[in-house]
């Protein structure tokens, strides 16, 4: 009997879905091929936190109790841990999770030092942060409180403005940071002074040979040699003296898509600090790169672990394509004094980025928009065309390797100055 085409081609779906289930299972405990122990390798798994005695009532014997391993973790007395996703071999687009171990950037003679002496720094940190106004007071039923009253309004005595469209020049200062690339630089203004010919562009360089940036409302500022990138975004902020500013990669081209006025207004009529717009790459795909960052706490002298994951908190009313999230992309339109307020970390001088926003973890309201699109200025190379130095030392020095100096330096400071032990990505 001949099977039908329909049915032939459900045959073969079943036996490939069979051959991938059985590949699976043959390889994911093969020793050939398990990832070597490095940086990002899955780490030993912790014992089993400890369950406190929860047992119900026993009128409420009757009813089942389970607790959840993650409640279970932020209990008084047990640790916090990263993890890897299980297994060696993955599917395509399969959500993974990564973990990074930042003891491991300290020797363990080192790494003993160095927990003691955070351990010091942040009990002198809690004595000199925390008040007697810190502690959580519970009222009783019957105790009559009073509350004061705030936020009185009052008929203003002098001029006030109307909202009607919003003057970009007066409002908003673009800031970037560059590093040898001035050819990807000078295409950035000039895509810029095709929507706002009279907005001030702020620039920080650290290039080894500096080349004359000129030009109406371009404040051009030089640093020391491979002074770096952190430091240099507080260089540019530090020099902005509108309300907003809108900071901007070096190869970042503007668009009829990259409406600055969406941006303003959202901060405008809400009160988020930050939001952040979306990166169109050559292949037409957007990213804007929203993040929900937590910490969750380990046990005493253990430090904390640090999780971050792809996500938005709730949509932000009123604006479509907008949510409230923890961390965006490197196109974001914010706060002047709230950006000088979190600051950057000049030690983060090569690959950096959501310490940012870690740093502001707590204090700064984060939004994101994925309506106002810039371009990212194109990557490829074509094989046959030859590479110029100044690409390869921007490459050296824009993409170390995993086990560089500066990526040992940014765990050493994620461990010691947030209180750290490690970190989860998916």
């Amino acid at each position: 009997m001949r099977l039908g085409r329909r049915a032939l081609c459900v045959l073969v779906v079943l036996l490939a879905c069979a051959s991938l289930g059985l590949l699976y299972a043959r390889t994911r405990d093969a020793p050939g091929l398990r990832a070597p122990l490095a940086l990002w390798a899955p780490l030993q798994s912790p014992p089993r936190p400890e369950l406190p005695d929860l047992a119900p009532e026993p009128r409420y014997a009757h009813i089942p109790v389970r607790i959840k391993d993650q409640v279970v973790g932020l209990l008084s007395g047990n640790n916090c841990s990263c993890e890897s996703s299980a297994g060696s071999f993955h599917l395509p687009f399969q959500r993974q999770v990564q973990a990074i171990d930042f003891t491991k950037a300290f020797d363990p003679e080192e790494l003993k030092a160095a927990s003691a002496l955070r351990e010091q720094e942040f009990q002198a940190f809690l004595s000199r942060s925390q008040s007697a106004a810190d502690q959580l007071l519970i009222a009783p039923a019957n105790c009559p409180l009073q509350y004061p009253m705030q936020g009185v309004e009052v008929q203003p005595l002098r001029s006030i403005l109307v909202p009607a469209q919003y003057n970009i020049s007066a409002l908003v200062t673009i800031a970037t940071k560059t590093f040898l690339r001035y050819t990807r630089l000078r295409a950035l203004i000039a895509s810029i002074r095709r929507f706002y010919p009279t907005v001030t562009v702020v620039i920080a360089d650290d290039s080894d040979k500096p080349e004359i940036i000129s030009g109406p409302h371009i404040e051009h500022y030089l640093m020391p040699f491979g002074k770096g990138w952190f430091a240099g975004r507080n260089l540019a902020v530090s020099q902005v003296t509108t309300k907003y500013v809108l900071w901007v990669d070096d190869d970042f081209i503007f668009t009829a898509r990259t409406r600055l006025e969406r941006l303003v207004d959202v901060l405008e009529r809400t009160p988020l600090d930050l939001v952040g717009g979306a990166v169109r790459e050559i292949s037409g795909f957007a990213t804007t790169y929203r993040r929900l960052l937590s910490v969750e706490p380990g046990a005493p002298g253990q430090g904390n672990c640090l999780r971050q994951r792809r996500g938005f908190h709730y949509k932000l009313s009123g604006f479509p394509g907008c949510v409230v999230t923890d961390g965006v992309v490197n196109f974001f339109l914010a706060r002047t004094d709230k950006v000088r307020e979190v600051g950057f970390d000049p030690r983060l001088s090569r690959v950096a980025h959501l310490e940012f926003f870690l740093d502001g973890l707590g204090s700064l309201r984060v939004g994101s928009c994925s309506d106002v699109v810039v371009d990212h200025a194109s990557k490829l190379k074509l094989p046959w065309t030859s590479k110029d130095a100044e690409t390869e030392t921007y490459a050296r020095y824009r993409y170390p390797e995993s086990l560089d100096e500066s990526q040992m330096a940014k765990h050493r400071l994620l461990f010691f100055k947030h209180r750290l032990q490690c970190m989860t990505t998916e």
